[in-house]
């Protein structure tokens, strides 16, 4: 009985030890939540705003005015972006993420995979680890796997940069993100996006006698050159500070629920541990009754 006791006490200090670290866990991410989701409410407004207006300018701009990043072509190469963490205990975060990456590979671009014209660009370890293998026949490209160890716009800003070369080159008719959507600290929705070519706004497009007039100044191809790359830049920072606040969140969750399922364990192990020293005494009572009744006898 005493080795039964021995192993209770050391299950509880056990649980007593990951109880500490998924709390200090939780305070941290909490922490970084805060800068993370600060960040990203303040750009989404902004990067929205931003998307409708250039999209509102591909679906009214002349047919001698185009830009590279808006050409529709035929889609026979593709570029997908996965965004995923570079650490885990998160949930299932992560795992939704990967989810949506192969529902695409194998269910939309199937097609492309089979070719051998797919091509995976990885951003965060977590994403990059489980799917290098699984598509080893598709093109990987690793070179932004840790662009979360620096979130700087300007580093942030080289990834879009290389699609878009890649895309005005004709490497790719087709540029998709999967990432994160951070809603709130409980809820990230996993989403897959276009990001090229740029879509013209369908409600513009539909209602020829109400579309958006702007006046430019330079002209307007001028502009157009340097705005909407420059917007684009702007989304994809949007979604990557999306991913980073959806990690934080789902790991708070996640470390919250870890710290309370200790306590519940906690419990139970408690029970268990007065269940077998009431068990213990008793037997060591029922010994010296007998003991002395034999004495006795």
């Amino acid at each position: 009985m005493s080795g039964k006791l021995k192993e209770v006490r050391e299950r509880i200090k056990s649980v007593q030890s990951t109880q500490q670290i998924t709390k200090a866990m939780k305070m941290v991410s909490a922490a970084k939540l805060r800068r993370a989701q600060q960040a990203i409410q303040e750009l989404r407004p902004y990067a929205n705003r931003l998307d409708a207006m250039m999209k509102n300018i591909v679906s009214s701009m002349d047919s001698d005015i185009s830009s590279p990043y808006a050409q529709t072509r035929e889609v026979s190469k593709v570029a997908l972006v996965v965004i995923t963490s570079n650490r885990g205990l998160c949930g299932a975060f992560n795992t939704n993420i990967i989810k949506e990456a192969i529902a695409n590979v194998e269910g939309k671009y199937a097609m492309q995979r089979s070719a051998k014209s797919l091509t995976l660009v990885f951003i965060g370890k977590k994403g990059y680890d489980v799917l290098k293998k699984r598509y080893a026949d598709c093109n990987i490209v690793n070179e932004y796997v840790d662009l979360f160890a620096d979130l700087s716009f300007e580093n942030v800003s080289r990834v879009p940069q290389w699609l878009m070369d890649n895309f005005a080159g004709k490497n790719y008719d087709c540029v998709e993100v999967c990432y994160g959507q951070f809603k709130n600290a409980a809820v990230q929705e996993p989403k897959t996006v276009q990001f090229l070519p740029v879509s013209p706004n369908q409600e513009e497009s539909n209602m020829n006698s109400s579309k958006s007039d702007y006046i430019f100044e330079p002209s307007k191809d001028v502009l157009l050159n340097e705005l909407i790359p420059s917007i684009l830049q702007t989304n994809f920072q949007k979604f990557v500070l999306d991913n980073h606040a959806s990690e934080h969140g789902a790991r708070m969750t996640a470390m919250d629920n870890a710290t309370t399922n200790a306590d519940e364990l906690m419990k139970e192990l408690k029970i268990n541990y007065n269940k077998a020293r009431q068990e213990a005494i008793t037997k060591e009572l029922s010994e010296i009754v007998g003991g002395a009744a034999a004495l006795n006898g």
